[in-house]
């Protein structure tokens, strides 16, 4: 796989450790055998695009929630930046610093050159095991439909 190919479905999710818009650090392996965690890779806060996709899963986070599982958006900007981008748009969920795009890459969401995100949302199980990939915005409901099979 290289940093522009999407994780096969049944591999091994990438660790991570990084700042978040909450002020606290999310640590993937913490979620192991306790809930399932969506990522949610996106280019840009407070782009048209981007705020509508992770809209949809702030509509959507009582259900995700049901499902047990948790989300996380994943993008370069700064945790401060994120904070004040999630204040706005009332996410109930962390907002991920990837710094350096390095959760992008080994998740394989460098887009040309390296310079851009591609939007892609991944679905982990309790395993850590990737059960759900697909690049652009799919539909929260396609999501919710995965998490409510595992």
């Amino acid at each position: 796989m290289s940093h522009h190919d999407p994780i096969a479905i049944g591999q091994t999710a990438p660790d991570f450790t990084a700042k978040t818009s909450q002020h606290k650090v999310a640590h993937l392996a913490e979620h192991r055998n306790k809930e399932s965690v969506v990522l949610v890779f996106y280019p840009g806060d407070n782009t048209p695009l981007c705020t509508a996709q992770l809209c949809g899963f702030r509509d959507n986070y009582a259900a995700v929630l049901s499902y047990g599982a948790v989300v996380y958006g994943v993008n370069p900007a700064s945790a401060e930046k994120h904070a004040k981008f999630a204040e706005k748009h009332e996410y109930p969920f962390p907002l991920i610093e990837d710094e350096g795009g390095k959760i992008a890459a080994a998740y394989g969401c460098k887009g040309f050159l390296g310079l851009m995100i591609k939007r892609t949302v991944y679905l982990i199980d309790k395993e850590g095991k990737i059960r759900y990939a697909e690049r652009g915005d799919p539909p929260v409901s396609e999501v919710l439909a995965v998490l409510k099979g595992l």
